[in-house]
This record gives structure tokens, sequence and C-alpha cells, in this order.
């Protein structure tokens, strides 16, 4: 059975558990759906007089594939959290790293900024020798 660092159990029993039971509901909602769904046909073709109900059977089958596309979602949550959870761990991880890269820059900018103020020091103290000195 596979558990994340966090503590959370993923796979195993309980997953395939939760996964049949969820097939089961979703098969169970689908059968009810297409026998009300027979009903309906069985009390239109009864009584065509009721305008009502012409529609009910269409929407009530149109559901039906909502129904499945949520089934197949909920099979997928399982595995969608656990990849989020790997994900966060491995950003959670890559933290001291960031931290270190930002102090590593941080000291290269401080010594570049050294360097550029020394050359600029530099070229003032040149300029200021090779000007000649100010007649009053």
């Amino acid at each position: 059975m596979a558990t994340s660092s966090s503590g959370r159990n993923y796979g195993g029993s309980s997953s395939s558990r939760e996964g049949s039971a969820k097939t089961m509901a979703a098969d169970q909602i689908t059968q009810a759906v297409q026998s009300s769904s027979n009903l309906l046909q069985l009390m239109l073709q009864s009584s065509p007089s009721q305008a009502q109900l012409v529609n009910l059977p269409k929407n009530l089958l149109a559901k039906a594939s909502t129904i499945k596309n949520t089934e197949l979602a909920l099979q997928q949550m399982p595995r969608l959290i656990s990849a989020l959870d790997a994900h966060m761990e491995n950003g959670l991880q890559s933290v001291p790293h960031l931290k270190t890269v930002i102090q590593l820059m941080s000291n290269i900018e401080s010594c570049q900024l050294k360097s550029l103020s020394k050359v600029q020091l530099t070229q003032e103290e040149t300029e200021s020798i090779k000007q000649p000195p100010e007649s009053g």
C-alpha cells in the first residue's frame, strides 16, 4: 500500500472498495433512471394526453451520461490527490535550495556593486589628477 510522506494512505484495498462502491452506486442510479424512464414511457403510452410526460424520459436519460461522467471523475480523484500531494512535497523540499540560490545571488550582486563602486572611484581619481588646477 502506498503512503505519502505526510502519512496519507493512497491505493490499496480501501481505494478499491471505494471505487467499487462508487461504481455500484452509479450503476444503481443509472438503473433507477432507466427504470423511471421506462415507467414514464408506459405512462405516456397509456395516457398520451399528458403533454408534460413527453419530456421527462428524455431529461432523465440525458442525466444518465452525467452520472457516468461523475463516476469516472470520482474514480480518478485518489490518483489526482496523490499526484498533487507528491508535487507539493517536492516543492516543499525545494525551499531550502531556493533560499541558498537567493543568498548566492545576493552575494554576487553585492560583490558586483562593490567592484563597480571601486571602478567609479578610481575613474574619478584619475580624472581629478588629469585636470589642471583651477587658476583664481
